[in-house]
Order: structure tokens, then C-alpha cells, then sequence
């Protein structure tokens, strides 16, 4: 009677739907946990980029704080690029990167964290405020515009692709008979023949098989006739194995910004230029503005980072000639009468900024 009580005075329970908070949380920690879990990660391809990704911004002209100095630089890139996220804490020791992290928003905009500083005997958990913590994001979605995705992630199909070709390529090379043959030899007897047979299984690059004349008569063939050995070492080329990983490398390369051009053998100097042009410009550098970007919100500096120059990500004897052309114009512009603004607007005309 009492429970009956009870059950009719307490409140209707509400659950939230499929599209409320708790889907939205469950889609943030999937996003988060399948960024970090990708398999291609392992390969060396996407180890490249991400190297250059780290040179590239340890590198980089940092102008207006002391705080992103070249160390803290080279970690935020590694976890940019696998993570498509870097999170730091903003105190009077500098900024202290976090390993993992809560975060919780108001209006989509990140208010506050709960965040895990590594240690040495152990990490422990920090809350701050937004401000406090300087948050780089790249590749957010509209869903969940306080989570970054990583390039890996964005492209998950051709990293898996990588991934399970040099995994079979690892395992045809540990468990392949590569190199191994089959040799006719006389028959001695059913004993000694099963001991040689032992004797040689499973020694890549020599004989993994035996056979004797005896097979070849009972097959119908004359016991001296075409007794030559065979090779077993499986035939790769028939799988268009190579073909297939070009094109996957290839693909991760453009994920991350990077030519394919530029691990080519035949690459030359002009090619090599245009690769870290491509890089710096429309990869590095957009990312080097957001955070730049959040520096000057959460530093309240004037932040600027510049990975463009330092990387030579241009062609010097083009500038070169691009300088002698400008000075050229301005002196005959000069010469001419016509005022330093109309040549600054001509100069914007054909999208000179300075």
C-alpha cells in the first residue's frame, strides 16, 4: 500500500531522446575515443606527416607571447595531427598540456574543463575556466563544434585501406615460404623421406618440400623427365599490391596537406618547393592563424604565427625578380609623378596587401 503511495506522489520520470543531451555526449566521446584508436597511426606514412607537421611549427615565428616557445610549439602540432586537438593550461608555470579532458559549453561555446595534468608520479585533475585554458580545434563539426577531428579521422576509410595492406604485407613476409623451393629427389624409403621432409618445413629461403619420383611416375610421367625445381614464393605482383599502396600513401598525404610529389623518387628541387608551398599555405598556416587566434582571445596579446617563412616555403630567384620588378615600378612611378596612394591601390588591385 505504502509503495502504491509512493509510485502515484512521485514525479513522472523523463528520459531524453535519441536526438538530446546524451546522444550528443555519446557522439562526442565516440568522435574523441575513434580519433585516437585509428590503426593507420602505426604506419610510417602517417608518421611523416605528422613529423612535418611538428617541424613545421617548432620552426614557426611566434611573435607577441613567450608562452608558445619552440617546445610547447612541437607538442601542440603531435597532437593536432593525430588528435585534430591540443588543450593547455594557462598558469603562472607557463602552459601545462593535458592529456585528457571534460569540457563542459554554454550557447556551443566551450565554459569550463576538467582537465588531467600528466606528472611524473602520476597525473591529477585540474577545473578551469574557459579562459583559462587555450583549446585548438581543427576539422570541428557543426554537431559538436567544441571537438576537433584529426585528419586520420576524417578519412578513416583510406587509412584502414593503408593499414590492412602493410599489415598483409608484414604477415606474407613472417609466414610466406619466400625463397623456398620444391626439389625432386630419388626416393630412399617412406621413412627416411618423411624425416627429410621434416628436416626442411619451415626453413624460408631453402628447400620446403621434397618430392620423389614415385609421385612423379604415379602421375603418369617418366621419372627423369622435367625434374627441375619449383619455386613456391607467392607471386605479390598478380595483387596489384604495389599499385595499391601508392595510391593509399597517396591518399593519407593529401589528407594531412602533403603532395604525393614529395616522396617521389624522381622529385626535383622545383617539385620539392611547390610541395612545402602547398604545405605551409593551405594547411600549416591556416592552423597557425587559429591558434594565433586563441592566443590573442585567452592571452589578451597580439599573437601572430608565421610558419610560411621559415619553412622557405617559396621560390627565392622568383622573389628575387618579384622585388627587382616592384622597386622598378615604384621608381618609375616616382619618376612619373604619381602619388605613393595610387600605386598602393594598383598594388591591391592585383591583391598585394603591403
Amino acid at each position: 500500500m505504502l509503495s502504491w503511495l509512493l509510485n502515484k506522489i512521485r514525479p513522472i520520470e523523463t528520459r531524453s531522446s535519441g536526438a538530446g543531451y546524451t546522444a550528443q555526449v555519446m557522439q562526442a566521446r565516440e568522435s574523441y575515443i575513434s580519433g585516437r584508436s585509428g590503426v593507420a597511426e602505426l604506419t610510417a606514412t602517417v608518421q611523416s606527416c605528422v613529423s612535418l607537421w611538428e617541424g613545421a611549427f617548432v620552426s614557426a615565428d611566434v611573435i607577441g607571447t613567450d608562452l608558445l616557445n619552440r617546445q610547447n610549439m612541437g607538442l601542440i602540432a603531435r597532437p593536432a595531427a593525430l588528435r585534430g586537438e591540443a588543450v593547455w593550461l594557462i598558469s603562472d608555470n607557463g602552459l601545462m598540456p593535458a592529456t585528457d579532458w571534460e569540457v563542459t559549453t554554454r550557447w556551443a561555446r566551450p565554459r569550463a574543463y576538467r582537465l588531467s595534468i600528466p606528472e611524473a608520479g602520476g597525473g591529477r585533475s585540474i577545473t578551469a575556466l574557459a579562459g583559462e585554458v587555450l583549446h585548438l580545434r581543427i576539422g570541428a563539426e557543426a554537431v559538436t563544434p567544441w571537438i576537433g577531428t584529426a585528419p586520420l579521422r576524417r578519412s578513416t576509410l583510406t587509412g584502414g585501406l593503408l593499414y590492412a595492406v602493410e599489415e598483409a604485407l608484414k604477415e606474407t613476409f613472417e609466414n610466406a615460404p619466400l625463397g623456398s623451393q620444391i626439389v625432386p629427389l630419388p626416393d630412399t624409403g617412406a621413412e627416411d623421406m618423411a624425416n627429410m621432409r621434416a628436416a626442411f618445413r619451415g626453413r624460408r629461403g631453402s628447400t620446403l618440400v621434397i618430392e620423389g619420383v614415385a609421385q612423379a611416375t604415379a602421375a603418369g610421367m617418366h621419372p627423369q623427365a622435367g625434374q627441375k625445381p619449383d619455386q613456391i614464393s607467392p607471386d605479390l605482383s598478380r595483387s596489384m599490391t604495389s599499385e595499391t599502396l601508392r595510391d593509399a600513401r597517396a591518399g593519407i598525404l593529401m589528407a594531412y596537406g602533403v603532395l604525393p610529389a614529395l616522396l617521389n623518387q624522381a622529385a626535383t628541387g622545383p617539385v620539392v618547393r611547390e610541395a612545402q608551398r602547398q604545405l605551409a599555405i593551405w594547411t600549416l598556416q591556416p592552423i597557425a592563424e587559429l591558434l594565433a587566434e586563441e592566443a590573442r582571445e585567452k592571452l589578451g596579446a597580439d599573437v601572430q604565427i608565421d610558419v610560411t617563412r621559415p619553412l622557405q616555403a617559396f621560390d627565392a630567384g622568383g622573389r628575387a625578380r618579384a622585388l627587382s620588378t616592384i622597386v622598378k615600378t615604384i621608381a618609375d612611378a616616382k619618376e612619373a609623378g604619381i602619388p605613393s596612394e595610387d600605386v598602393s591601390s594598383a598594388m591591391r588591385m592585383v591583391d598585394w596587401k603591403e
